[in-house]
């Protein structure tokens, strides 16, 4: 039995998900479904602007990643990553929410 309990152990290290780095999103996409999203309201985003934004945040995320908590950096973009259009800036909402 304890054989059988160390490997559980063991093992169940390698399913936790590391998000050991900033993660790539397609910004591009994310952009264009957002401005698609608005296109009816008066004070609509650009294209370049969101891009310019996007990749701010990213830079920015680049720079404080490590002074986020593992498990922070893991729920954030898994719950980033699921379903809609990842953002960079909304990622670090949610990272700086958790602190």
């Amino acid at each position: 039995m304890p054989f059988s309990f160390s490997v559980i152990v063991l093992s169940s290290q390698l399913i936790v998900p590391v998000a050991d780095k900033v993660p790539n999103f397609n910004i591009t996409q994310s952009c264009k479904l957002d401005i698609a999203a608005t296109a009816g309201l008066s004070d609509r985003q650009s294209l370049s602007s969101c891009m310019t934004d996007e990749q701010k945040a990213k830079q920015q995320l680049a720079g404080q990643w490590t002074t986020f908590s593992a498990s922070s950096r893991a729920s954030c973009v898994s719950q980033e990553s699921t379903g809609g259009s990842p953002s960079y800036a909304s990622l670090q909402t949610c990272l700086q929410m958790g602190q």
